[in-house]
């Protein structure tokens, strides 16, 4: 696209103030990154299965009925994307989400699919 092809303003106030609200090229390329982690509905029952407890990846496999090597993959997408954390615990590897805000936005997006199924979501519109 040339500046040629972007057309004039109409409202130029209102113009200015909607490019206040958009993303830095540096922030779009990390959006970009945690909704790409989000594309698959493997990761998205892993986010939902991590809400509330830390699991070990062959737990999580069970929960999401996937093999281990498959959700191991997942797993490795989620956490290049900061929305889970991995904690050694002597052989084991358990996961939880992630406490910074790339885990926040990816439990928040992941959340959202709660109003397809209305008793989460009834029991989740009521915290805080």
């Amino acid at each position: 696209m040339t500046p040629n092809d972007i057309p004039k303003p109409i409202d130029p106030v209102a113009v200015m103030t909607a490019e206040q609200q958009m993303l830095t090229p540096r922030n779009e390329k990390r959006m970009r990154a945690l909704l790409d982690a989000l594309c698959d509905p493997s990761r998205i029952k892993i986010v939902r299965a991590l809400r509330d407890t830390t699991l070990a990846a062959s737990d999580l496999a069970h929960v999401i009925g996937r093999n281990r090597a498959v959700t191991s993959q997942h797993l490795r997408v989620l956490r290049e994307a900061g929305g889970v954390v991995a904690k050694r615990q002597g052989n084991i590897v358990r996961y939880t989400l992630s406490q910074d805000v790339s885990g926040s936005i990816i439990e928040e997006a992941a959340s959202v699919f709660d109003q397809l199924q209305p008793e989460t979501a009834a029991s989740t519109s009521s915290l805080p």
